[in-house]
């Protein structure tokens, strides 16, 4: 089935389209763009600079994606964006490029922008992500798959948020909030593990009961994070999944971890 492209929109040449993409009223792609298989643009959606979506990725009107960093150190070249398939890109939702010629924002597959968010130059989003109205990621943020944003949560430069992690709405996230738990305040700071949301993904009452042991080390032993990450890396299940994960997010850490805090 060929492209549908409404009249009205403005496609540059170059730009690459895949089968069976819409291009709805008004947008614009630019001509360096490729769009993958089935991709849907709305109305008033642009699509600009090196940047590819992949198939099956849905555009909602007064989106941006691929625009110029915002960042005052880029000096020209050719940066882009690089997405994955099968995401949702809601109203006004802005992805800009990298900053340095050849650089990437990168977000996976199937992840849920809400409107009014905005992803930074040199991101990496993982995959199967939500992130709610107006969450704001500065630049060379990563963020780990199946995390979730409440609305208007907003994270520093090269803070990271791991896997399987919550960041409550309004939360302002300054230093790395560890895979499994749940941040709130500002600065945020971690509350609980995130067991509703692992229940949703499938973890096993054993996997929640490790999550819940490293929880209780980390924020409620009365241990420093050093003594803490000792007690993890000795702990029976420290060849665990979990135990793994945690101890390689927190040996990454170049901002520190986001501290406890009370129920």
């Amino acid at each position: 089935m060929a492209s549908r492209i409404h009249p009205s929109a403005h496609v540059e040449p170059t730009a690459e389209l895949g089968a069976e993409v819409e291009i709805g009223p008004f947008c614009f792609v630019g001509g360096q763009v490729r769009l993958g298989d089935g991709t849907r643009l709305h109305h008033h959606a642009s699509v600009e600079g090196d940047t590819v979506l992949g198939p099956g990725c849905e555009v909602f009107p007064y989106a941006n994606l691929g625009g110029k960093t915002q960042d005052l150190k880029f000096k020209g070249g050719r940066p882009g964006v690089r997405i994955g398939e099968r995401n949702v890109f809601r109203e006004y939702v802005s992805v800009h490029a990298a900053t340095n010629d050849g650089d990437r924002t990168v977000i996976g597959d199937g992840n849920t922008i809400l409107a009014y968010s905005h992803v930074a130059h040199d991101c990496v989003v993982g995959s199967h992500i939500v992130m709610s109205n107006g969450v704001m990621l500065a630049g060379h943020v990563t963020v780990g798959d199946h995390a979730v944003i409440g609305g208007y949560g907003g994270v520093h430069q090269f803070c990271r948020i791991g896997a399987y992690a919550m960041l409550s709405a309004t939360a302002k996230l300054v230093q790395d909030l560890p895979p499994f738990f749940i941040a709130d305040g500002s600065p945020a700071v971690v509350r609980a593990y995130n067991k509703v949301g692992l229940e949703r993904n499938g973890f096993t009452a054993e996997q929640l009961e490790r999550v819940r042991q490293m929880f209780r080390i980390l924020h409620r032993g009365g241990l420093n994070r050093t003594q803490a990450l000792e007690q993890l890396a000795a702990h029976p299940a420290a060849d665990s999944a979990e135990f793994r994960r945690m101890l390689e997010f927190a040996a990454g850490t170049a901002r520190g971890l986001a501290p406890g805090g009370g129920v």
